[in-house]
């Protein structure tokens, strides 16, 4: 699957029967350095558009919110451990949790990756 985007930067791929979120690359760029990072733990549930996580950054600190409903069953300690992960690697190695949907058909909602660049662009 490729990479769905939320309006609110954050990006879901689907990996197994698990979602794989993090904040989109355009994301990063507007935050700046990311110097501490908050997730979730594994187990708690939300609903779309929940705060489910935190990035700080040296100029802001900005909520990232679940892009579908679900059960966090894991969430990337490394990010947490070394945030300007984010930086270098946010649609990569930076992921921040890993989600099992409870209604997939919310991923219909999310924006492509050409959809999302002209939003990003245009934001």
């Amino acid at each position: 699957m490729t990479f769905k985007y939320t309006k609110d930067h954050e990006w879901v791929k689907q990996e197994g029967d698990a979602y794989v979120v993090g904040v989109s690359a355009h994301a990063a760029e507007q935050l700046g350095d990311v110097v501490f990072v908050e997730l979730p733990d594994i187990g708690k549930s939300f609903k779309k558009g929940d705060d489910m996580a935190v990035v700080e950054s040296v100029k802001a600190a900005s909520d990232v919110y679940a892009p579908i409903s679900g059960e966090i069953v894991a969430a990337n300690q490394a990010i947490v451990d070394d945030p300007a992960q984010v930086n270098a690697d946010p649609q990569g190695a930076a992921w921040f949790i890993k989600i099992k949907p409870s209604d997939a058909s919310e991923l219909d909602a999310l924006m492509d990756e050409a959809a999302y660049k002209e939003f990003a662009e245009n934001s």
